[in-house]
């Protein structure tokens, strides 16, 4: 079997796989890939095709991909998911809250807390809301009234 179908097919296992992450890294490396494959169709030794692949991957990870993803959140707003999706959000404080910790009820789930600031207490059923994620725990300061 020629040395550019390996490449093809390495560069289309890659694409695919980029459908799944959607993160354009490995996308760039398909793209180092038909690179390869390229070098490979015209002859070149299989170290000129490793070194082809590789400088055109680096390449396109550190020219081609800001770029895009540039591009790509100009048109389309980012969507953040899991516990990003939560800073913001409001919660109830089930267990006293301080700076060293506690609980609240977010989202429907209690979570783990702590007090955003220092020498502050948050009483039960007192109402937050979330500034940040870190880890498992749920950093809160006081809901300002709506």
């Amino acid at each position: 079997m020629n040395a550019w179908l390996w490449w093809v097919g390495s560069a289309t296992l890659l694409a695919i796989a980029e459908i799944l992450s959607l993160d354009l890294i490995l996308l760039m490396l398909a793209g180092g890939a038909l690179a390869g494959a390229a070098a490979a169709l015209l002859g070149a030794d299989l170290t000129i095709q490793i070194v082809a692949a590789t400088v055109t991957s680096v390449l396109m990870l550190f020219a081609l991909r800001p770029w895009l993803l540039r591009h790509l959140r100009r048109r389309m707003p980012l969507v953040e998911t899991n516990a990003a999706a939560l800073v913001g959000r409001p919660a109830i404080v089930v267990a006293t809250t301080t700076e060293l910790g506690g609980r609240v009820k977010l989202a429907g789930e209690v979570w783990s807390a702590r007090a955003a600031a220092e020498d502050v207490t948050y009483p039960p059923g007192a109402e937050v809301r979330v500034t940040s994620i870190d880890g498992a725990t749920a950093v809160v300061a006081l809901a300002e009234p709506a």
